[in-house]
């Protein structure tokens, strides 16, 4: 069934509303259109999913139109679930086509974005092949590939802050996968064809097997962002303007990432959170829940340094500072002078430190203006008020 044509917004509007209004319609917390790659050698297996828009808590008037244009289309939507996904096809285009009128000349630029999806949709062949949509109702577990792609692109486009969305289950439903470039080949397909493929040259040159693609794969980040090596920084992962990654000994995993211009140069694990300012130096590691922290997701503060080669599993301050090749966990035995327990606590009057000469690493978590050292002739970590401010060259950022 085809939609009749709107043509004003005031008739849009109207539709919208009476959509949103029917029994058992549920307005999704995020949804968008996908290309998908499928498997080649079996094509009901979705390796990956590209969304060009994606919307998140947005954009409700987009969601009705494309949920009337789906049921117009005659393909039901089950809103009993958590999220749903659909293969479009080319009644469902020419329904939003029909609804987005009013819209359609203006969609350009970074006007009306979901319009200019279906615009785009619209000279394209075969849709139904390729092209998926999808709703999530909840932040429930994953339970579709296009699903779980949704979520890394909520978190590597800002739409969602890190830590704010359920990635439970994702490695469960993502598949191990060779990527070349951008297009994912799946181990078996290649495992059954190599002999021909190597004998004919056609064998591809593999970048990585991994479950997640690269952020740069999917992502355009922002003029100010510089990533030196596209394999260092996994999609899922959220970098605010100005970061810079280097290469080297540098990575940033999935909801993970940076709140402003951060110097990355170090590891940041799965779930940790960098603050604008600040400086993960050349090997510097910031444990991630998986790997030493006890389930206690990591931040750091703005303005704060982790040397070259240094350990942080516990949350840190504001102008914090941890010399090179120290590691602080939160069982770490920390000794502090008299004298230097008065600035800290001065420092951070909501922390009242006990007047003691040692503490464990997790008394100390996220207190702003510590500097963490280890005595030389001892081989004691000592923590003493930090006498200087850490500031990133702003001519790199």
């Amino acid at each position: 069934m085809s939609m009749e044509t709107i043509t004003t917004t005031e008739e849009f509007t109207a539709l919208v509303a009476s959509v949103e209004a029917s029994q058992g319609y549920k307005k999704p917390i995020a949804f968008g259109i996908a290309r998908v790659d499928r498997g080649q050698k079996n094509a009901d297996k979705i390796l990956q999913a590209n969304y060009a828009v994606v919307n998140w808590n947005e954009n409700f008037g987009s969601a009705a139109v494309f949920i009337k244009s789906l049921q117009e289309a005659n393909i039901a939507v089950d809103f009993s679930g958590s999220q749903f996904v659909a293969t479009i096809n080319d009644n469902f285009v020419a329904n939003a086509m029909a609804i987005f009128a009013p819209f359609l000349a203006e969609a350009t630029g970074d006007a009306h974005r979901n319009v200019q999806v279906v615009k785009t949709l619209s000279h394209i062949e075969d849709i139904g092949k390729d092209f998926r949509i999808t709703f999530l109702f909840e932040d429930d577990n994953a339970s579709s590939v296009e699903a779980a792609y949704l979520k890394l692109y909520a978190l590597s486009l800002a739409k969602a802050p890190l830590r704010g969305v359920n990635l439970n289950g994702v490695f469960g439903i993502l598949s191990n996968v060779a990527w070349v470039g951008s297009m994912p080949f799946e181990l078996d397909y290649l495992r059954e064809n190599e002999i021909e493929m190597k004998l004919n040259g056609t064998f591809p040159t593999i970048d990585s097997v991994d479950k997640f693609p690269r952020f740069l794969q999917h992502v355009i980040p922002a003029d100010n962002t510089r990533i030196l090596d596209t394999s260092k920084v996994r999609m899922g992962a959220q970098l605010a303007n100005g970061t810079t990654v280097m290469p080297g000994a540098s990575y940033i995993n999935f909801n993970a990432g940076t709140l402003g211009p951060v110097m990355v140069e170090g590891r940041v694990s799965s779930s940790a959170i960098v603050g604008s300012g600040s400086d993960v130096g050349g090997g510097a590691s910031i444990l991630g829940v998986l790997s030493g922290t006890d389930g206690n997701p990591i931040s750091i503060g703005e303005n704060t340094l982790l040397g070259a080669n240094s350990v942080t599993g516990l949350p840190l301050g504001d102008g914090c500072i941890v010399d090179a090749g120290v590691t602080i966990l939160a069982g770490t035995k920390i000794s502090i002078s008299a004298t230097e327990l008065a600035k800290i606590n001065e420092a951070n009057p909501e922390a009242n430190l006990a007047d003691k000469e040692s503490f464990k690493g997790e008394e100390l978590q996220s207190l702003n203006g510590i500097h963490y050292r280890q005595n030389s002739t001892t081989g004691t970590t000592v923590a003493r008020r930090s006498t200087r401010e850490v500031k990133l060259n702003e001519d790199l950022h």
